[in-house]
């Protein structure tokens, strides 16, 4: 028998190739890689090996069987549904979860993730407009044959060694591509996407396109304020303010800042437009907080809404509203507020953040998304979407810290 491939081997090449083919799609996103590196190199990474390897990409689809495959695949790569992520609260029309690996081989071997969000179509506000995208839906096919052979495969050989033979597994990556690849020909007329577009853009990128084409792909940094300050230089458009917790001595959960979606020629099947919804993303990550420290923290960006509603500068409001949380990191452990291993190092967050992941999606969706707050989602429907539980990021956190894996 053919010496099987492992599923975590087989994650880090299907990030690599999924990352060229997006360089090729998208070449700012080749910049934003010589970017980061510069400044990594700068910050003194060039020995963390995983650093250089990190990234997450995006992904949106359109229907509970679309999300069943796309966990199939995630599955046979060693990654999980991991959280619950409404963003139905920001005004999205979406739910989400992340596959990622969950051990500590595997977070080592590729520590790559897929934020995978459904949309709930329940939330379109005109009853004709949600029946056309739902029939539209329904009349998709994500992956091909070959993709559902080589899937059923990989789970049959999940089961007795795990993994798949080479060429398979080769095969498979080459599929997988494919699942994720853009197309410049749409599946509507240019008026259907623009009535779906005022509905809500986001409602537009998922229903309008043959599937699931990545929305960006997330290197990591050491220093996303150096980051932030290279693109404007090197002429990209930053979002205005990082995500996430203000520049700390000691890292914490997750920082993001993105460059401004780009508007991309489209083929509609009436006429040519442009379509915008792929953009770049670089992120920060820091330590893992525990439920405690997580509490603080979402005290925190409250005291801050309310400090920067009153009018106070907002290096000032970070400073108020975040001064609960110490920025030490023996103080830190002392409090119980992050997790550490034995050997006092940090749990490095695998994560994300709805507020942040939010405000990510706002920015790059335009001026004309609205963000008025939504009908919040069910974990327990995105579970039945999933197939399979959502694990809960704080168990794996603890063991992460604890040496349980």
């Amino acid at each position: 028998m053919a010496p099987l491939v492992d599923p975590d081997l087989l994650r880090g090449a299907f990030s690599e190739a999924l990352s060229a083919m997006y360089r090729s799609e998208v070449p700012l996103y080749g910049t934003l890689l010589e970017l980061v590196a510069d400044i990594n190199r700068a910050a003194g990474g060039e020995a963390d090996r995983r650093l250089g390897s990190e990234r997450h990409g995006a992904i949106r689809v359109g229907t509970a069987s679309e999300l069943a495959l796309v966990a199939r695949l995630f599955a046979v790569m060693g990654m999980r549904p991991v959280g619950y992520y409404d963003l139905a609260g920001a005004g999205v029309p979406v739910h989400s979860t992340a596959f990622r690996p969950i051990d500590a081989k595997g977070l080592a071997t590729s520590p790559f993730r897929v934020f995978t969000s459904l949309l709930r179509l329940e939330l379109i506000a005109d009853p004709g407009l949600r029946d056309e995208a739902a029939e539209i839906l329904a009349a998709r096919t994500l992956g091909t044959p070959r993709l559902e052979a080589l899937l059923a495969q990989a789970e049959a050989g999940a089961e007795a060694e795990g993994g798949l033979p080479a060429a398979q597994a080769e095969a498979l990556i080459e599929e997988a591509l494919g699942l994720f690849r853009w197309h410049e020909t749409a599946t509507v007329p240019a008026s259907l996407h623009a009535r779906l577009r005022a509905a809500h853009p986001l409602v537009a990128d998922v229903v309008c396109f043959r599937g699931p084409h990545i929305n960006h792909l997330t290197p990591r940094t050491l220093d996303i304020d150096a980051a932030q300050a290279a693109m404007a230089a090197r002429g990209m458009k930053p979002k205005a303010q990082i995500e996430g917790p203000p520049r700390r001595a000691v890292p914490i959960l997750l920082r993001q800042t993105s460059f401004q979606a780009l508007s991309e020629r489209v083929s509609f099947a009436d006429a040519p437009g442009t379509h915008t919804a792929r953009f770049g993303e670089i992120e920060q990550r820091g330590a893992a907080l525990t439920p405690r420290g997580r509490s603080l923290y979402d005290q925190a960006l409250a005291t801050l809404q309310a400090e920067l509603a009153d009018g106070r500068p907002r290096a000032e409001a970070e400073t108020i509203a975040f001064r609960a949380i110490p920025d030490d990191a023996a103080a830190l452990a002392e409090q119980g507020l992050a997790f550490f291993r034995g050997d006092g190092a940090p749990v490095l967050y695998e994560d994300f953040l709805p507020v942040s992941a939010a405000g990510i999606f706002r920015s790059n969706l335009g001026p004309d998304a609205d963000s008025r707050t939504m009908a919040p989602g069910s974990r327990a429907a995105l579970e039945a979407a999933v197939g399979m539980p959502l694990l809960d990021e704080m168990a794996l956190y603890e063991a992460e810290a604890t040496g349980a894996f």
